[in-house]
């Protein structure tokens, strides 16, 4: 089981004796649903339909975040859930006590017996870029058991593929070279928020999470380094009780390595190239980078904002004053900082990059290398240009090789909005950790997938509604992907699942479900189709497997590099065309005239 929780589906491909894990969170059940598809359950057995065949389109309306795209995920969730889809004999004591007296104890009998065997599921893939209307999945089966799937169903896609399309749109603002980290665990909606939160972030192109139990269950790459609240404890390198540390390769021991730093902090104080540019650094600072790097000389990464954070307060509060540690004036910091400074962006130039690089030069002489620094506060793009100078200088000065390229991370409650104006000022960031405003979709709550039904015992059914944009799209349907010359997707279709697939080269009429002007010749170059069988059922019908959580990745990113660069653009994007045959756009026009009543006039 530990082999299909990390890598999907294992087995034969019958999928009858194919072993799959449960759903990753136990709270996964036969009961996360609505009350009122038990209620619908029980009226369609009553009425005995139960059994009647039943097709449910699950798809959403419109794109988030105000874009033109969606990566779907949630999937393999999905599959997890029907895989074990069986009522144990407290839920059904549970569902009992829940529906009115009046119900049958045939019903209950019912319930014991139902799995999924005789579901069908066909599937976009997860990772994929996907848009409105077109059905995410086709779930076809007994009635009353496809209802009972509907909400979980809904539950597991809708916030999945939300974040994953979060992530996927901040780290298109970011751009492919950044590295993005999500930190957003401590702010998620609950623990399940927070878990499914960092797969579906590193799904839509994020590289590592600093949640522990997402990295266990998913293998996520880990980040993290230490918080202010480490820096503050210290008050004083003479709390340092351990100062040894071996060289990298084992060859020697720096009895003192503490010393080891004061020296070169000496050094950077009085070179040519920092002369005068700053007094005395924190000292409890120091301590704190110098006791981190014992502990960790190969990951050594410092978050060097921890005072600016004290000296912003102060300054907020006083007129002038002698600031802690640093014997220093209002009027002293402001002819040092010049006109115009923010006091968060004084320390961490005077005092945290300094102490930094001091250790990290300490852990140079011993064969490690330092990954960098942390800026939590402060004007990003301002601090991180600043550093990357100071960073530049000490290579030229003191002959250390690429010392200029030491890792700038940036957090501090970032946002889309944040790069891309980081992006406008120029900054010298290269990793971006991102926690509130991406794990909650803070800027859209919801998806809105629905579930509706499409065919019943072979009869297209249409939902009507004086809101265009609510009307489904009847009957069992194939969707299309149509590529062009440049290899861009320029259209997706549905067709009725009985028309000749759309070729290569042939030129089909593409026509909106609604919009009778809106309508367009193409001749595709390459014809993807869309939904794939990934729970046969009972059926012989072969079953695509689910590829690993990093495969999934890969692929949404190899998506999101073929769709043209106008429909990504986060303002005014081009909307991407969906469109419908031109026989299933007779045949909904007929069928919506068929079923809406006409009125009489008096």
């Amino acid at each position: 089981m530990e082999e299909a929780k990390a890598n999907g589906p294992i087995g034969d491909c019958s999928g009858r004796t194919r072993v799959i894990a449960g759903p990753t969170n136990p709270m996964v059940t036969p009961l996360l649903t609505d009350l009122y598809q038990f209620t619908m359950a029980y009226a369609y057995w009553k009425a005995g339909k139960h059994n009647e065949r039943a097709v449910f389109d699950l798809y959403f309306r419109k794109n988030p975040f105000g874009g033109e795209y969606t990566i779907f995920a949630g999937l393999e969730e999905c599959t997890r859930f029907i895989a074990n889809f069986k009522f144990a004999e407290e839920e059904i004591a549970f569902v009992r006590e829940s529906l009115p007296s009046s119900c049958e104890d045939g019903f209950y009998d019912y319930l014991r017996g139902i799995d999924c065997s005789d579901v069908e599921v066909y599937s976009a893939t997860e990772g994929s870029v996907v848009f409105p209307k077109v059905p995410l999945l086709r779930i076809e089966g007994p009635i009353a058991v496809v209802q009972l799937l509907e909400t979980p169903f809904v539950n597991l896609i809708n916030f999945a593929s939300l974040v994953a399309t979060n992530a996927a749109r901040h780290r298109f603002v970011a751009g492919k070279s950044k590295m993005l980290l999500e930190f957003g665990l401590r702010r998620a909606q609950g623990p399940d928020g927070g878990i499914g939160a960092s797969k579906y972030c590193y799904l839509g192109g994020f590289d590592a999470t600093s949640n522990v139990a997402a990295g266990r269950l998913f293998g996520i790459p880990l980040r993290g380094t230490h918080s202010h609240a480490f820096v503050s404890s210290f008050t004083s390198p003479d709390e340092i009780i351990e100062k040894s540390l071996h060289r990298s390769d084992g060859s020697s021991i720096c009895e003192d390595f503490v010393s080891l730093v004061q020296t070169w902090l000496r050094k950077i104080r009085y070179s040519s190239s920092f002369h005068d540019e700053f007094g005395e650094t924190n000292q409890s600072e120091l301590a704190a980078f110098t006791s981190y790097a014992l502990a960790f000389p190969t990951n050594f990464l410092a978050l060097v904002d921890t005072y600016d954070h004290l000296l912003s307060k102060v300054l907020r509060v006083v007129d002038d004053a002698q600031l802690i540690n640093l014997n220093l004036s209002l009027s002293h910091y402001q002819t040092l900082a010049g006109p115009g400074a923010q006091a968060d962006q004084f320390l961490v130039i005077r005092s945290g990059i300094p102490n930094f690089c001091a250790v990290a030069l300490a852990l140079c002489d011993l064969g490690y290398k330092a990954v960098g620094i942390r800026l939590d506060s402060g004007d990003l793009a301002y601090l991180s240009c600043e550093s990357r100078k100071f960073f530049v200088a000490i290579e030229k000065e003191f002959g250390v090789a690429d010392f200029g390229k030491m890792c700038i991370t940036a957090s501090n409650d970032l946002n889309e909005e944040t790069l891309d104006a980081l992006n406008k000022q120029g900054h010298e960031v290269d990793a971006f950790g991102i926690g509130t405003y991406l794990v909650t979709c803070y800027a859209q709550a919801a998806l809105g997938c629905v579930f509706k039904l499409v065919e019943i015992n072979d009869q297209p059914r249409i939902k009507l509604s004086e809101d265009v944009s609510k009307v489904s799209i009847p009957c069992k349907k194939r969707c299309y992907r149509l590529y062009g010359k440049e290899g861009y997707p320029l259209v997706d279709i549905m067709t009725g699942e009985n028309e000749p697939s759309p070729k290569v080269g042939e030129r089909i009429l593409c026509r909106h479900p609604f919009n009778e002007s809106k309508r367009a010749y193409v001749v595709p170059q390459h014809v993807e189709e869309l939904l794939k069988c990934y729970w046969p059922g009972n059926s012989d019908k072969a079953r695509e497997d689910l590829p690993p959580l990093k495969d999934i990745r890969q692929r949404c990113i190899e998506q999101l590099e073929k769709m043209r660069p106008d429909h990504m653009r986060r303002l005014n994007p081009t909307p991407y065309k969906v469109s419908v045959s031109a026989k299933l756009y007779d045949f909904i026009h007929f069928l919506w005239l068929n079923e809406a009543p006409v009125g009489e006039l008096q």
